[in-house]
């Protein structure tokens, strides 16, 4: 079958996996397949027979969809060649348990790679199979796919099971709102500072073989022209070759155990009872309320009937530009780290004052450089929950307390792992000197260990407009990690490459 050529510049959607451009939301019910490669040639034919979902929308949407990706060990058991395999990353091919990256990204003490249940130095998979299905659907969806081929080709290492928890993650908070939004016509001038706090990141950001935030292209596998990479499409950026990595990009998947008990036990203590302001607290720790309402910017809501996307707009167009100190949504608070919403110049200087500023004068504010622009370290989540709910106010009334199973599937894309999650996860939520911060990590995500020179890392603070900040000590650890890996989500063209067509 012919493949249509596409310009330097466009996207071919139909290259692309559908998780990338929908995120499959809307089909809620959902389970990933680790797996290990069992039987070469059986597992490349289900590969190639596999019904892999694309970016292409259709009218009615699917009830169904399925998406591929593999870790660098995954590759080399479905014989990818030495050759091929060193043109990816370093942060792939050396794996998220490599020690001295545990250390980074805080697997250490019990997050530790040594007691995860899987993707642990002897039980990395191979291959991440996700299903995804309306309600009603899934079961038979999955029983259609794992026929003979799929017994024959893989063994199952796990199944990660998730729930449906309607658009709410364990701790009890609306999850999901804030996302980048991809630029996907690439009408961004890329060239230029960004002197405004924008949503709308440069594509090459989340797929490779576009021009990412550096107006640059992200390293990636370039192959020579042979027989079997002529199905690939040529490099932007190095025609003479055939890119195994465009349109493709890098998943990151980190099961999260969520101790919702303590989390609301430990607040209701603080709060001597109280139940409002044992929400506050805990609203201070996320940086928005249960209902997502950012504490930076609490405008009224858009008001009933109003449109989902006016909606959407009050709770994620906002910046942190108003409160500098931290009043209003805390310096350390959960959605400040993961997203400090600043750009290329602390202040938005124009004239002298961007002058001054290009030469590290002029600051106003001690916090406005200690932070780079969030523009190179977007991620794009596309996580789901796993394990019964439970409110707060059952975590906190139940006698024994519920200590069942629950938490979070976190699934991130980026192009860059070290620039994009690595970078995140080390700096900013897992950092105890994140913009001048001391002694604490995130609030939700920090595993509280010590590190050198840093003897405690149990600390939240709270400034205040007058008089001295209100600082929480003892946090205890609320997530555990309980696996994780890196894997490599492959355009339709790479994935026919690699299952051997």
């Amino acid at each position: 079958m012919g493949v249509a050529p596409v310009t330097a510049h466009e996207v071919d959607y139909g290259d692309v996996q559908g998780l990338v451009r929908f995120g499959h939301g809307k089909l809620t019910e959902a389970t990933y397949a680790l797996l290990r490669v069992k039987q070469l040639e059986a597992a490349r034919a289900w590969l190639r027979s596999a019904p892999v979902t694309s970016a292409i929308p259709t009218s009615p949407p699917p009830t169904t969809a399925l998406q591929v990706a593999f870790t660098a060990d995954g590759l080399e058991a479905l014989g990818a060649p030495a050759a091929v395999r060193a043109g990816f990353s370093p942060e792939f091919l050396s794996g998220i348990t490599d020690e001295s990256r545990s250390r980074r990204l805080g697997d250490v003490g019990a997050n530790d790679p040594s007691l995860w249940e899987w993707g642990g130095r002897a039980a990395v998979p191979h291959v991440l199979v996700a299903f995804f299905a309306a309600p009603g659907r899934l079961a038979g969806f999955v029983q259609a796919q794992t026929g003979e081929a799929w017994t024959s080709g893989f063994e199952p290492l796990r199944w990660l099971e998730t729930s449906q928890l309607d658009g709410i993650e364990p701790f009890g908070f609306a999850d999901g709102i804030s996302q980048p939004e991809l630029d996907w016509p690439q009408a961004r001038d890329l060239g230029a500072a960004r002197n405004e706090y924008g949503n709308t990141v440069a594509l090459g950001e989340f797929l490779l073989g576009y021009r990412n935030e550096y107006d640059k292209y992200t390293d990636r596998p370039l192959l020579e022209l042979d027989s079997r990479s002529a199905g690939l499409l040529p490099a932007t950026d190095a025609p003479d070759k055939q890119d195994l990595g465009r349109n493709g990009t890098y998943l990151v998947v980190r099961q999260l155990r969520q101790d919702v008990a303590s989390f609301w036990r430990f607040l209701n203590r603080l709060a001597g009872g109280d139940r409002a302001r044992a929400d506050e607290l805990a609203a201070a720790f996320v940086g928005r309320t249960k209902a997502g309402v950012p504490l930076a910017a609490m405008q009224p809501a858009a008001g009933p009937g109003a449109p989902r996307k006016a909606e959407a707009v009050r709770l994620n167009q906002f910046t942190f530009d108003a409160d500098p100190t931290g009043v209003r949504c805390p310096i350390g608070a959960h959605i400040r780290r993961a997203n400090p919403r600043n750009t290329d110049y602390a202040g938005r200087p124009t004239g002298l004052a961007r002058l001054l500023a290009d030469l590290g004068l002029g600051r106003k504010v001690f916090r406005e450089d200690l932070t780079s622009a969030v523009r190179f370290h977007r991620i794009l989540r596309r996580g789901r929950e796993y394990g019964p709910g439970l409110s707060p106010q059952d975590a906190v009334a139940l006698d024994p307390p519920d200590r069942r199973e629950r938490g979070l599937h976190f699934i991130c894309l980026n192009a860059n792992i070290a620039r994009q999650f690595e970078f995140l996860q080390n700096a900013w939520m897992s950092s105890l000197k994140f913009a001048g911060l001391s002694w604490e990590s995130d609030p939700l995500v920090g595993n509280r260990e010590p590190v050198p020179g840093c003897p405690m890392s149990d600390a939240f603070t709270q400034p205040r407009d007058a008089g001295p900040a209100h600082v929480v000590t003892g946090l205890p650890r609320f997530v555990t990690v309980r696996g994780g890996a890196y894997f490599f989500l492959p355009s339709l063209r790479a994935l026919r490459y690699l299952s051997g067509a």
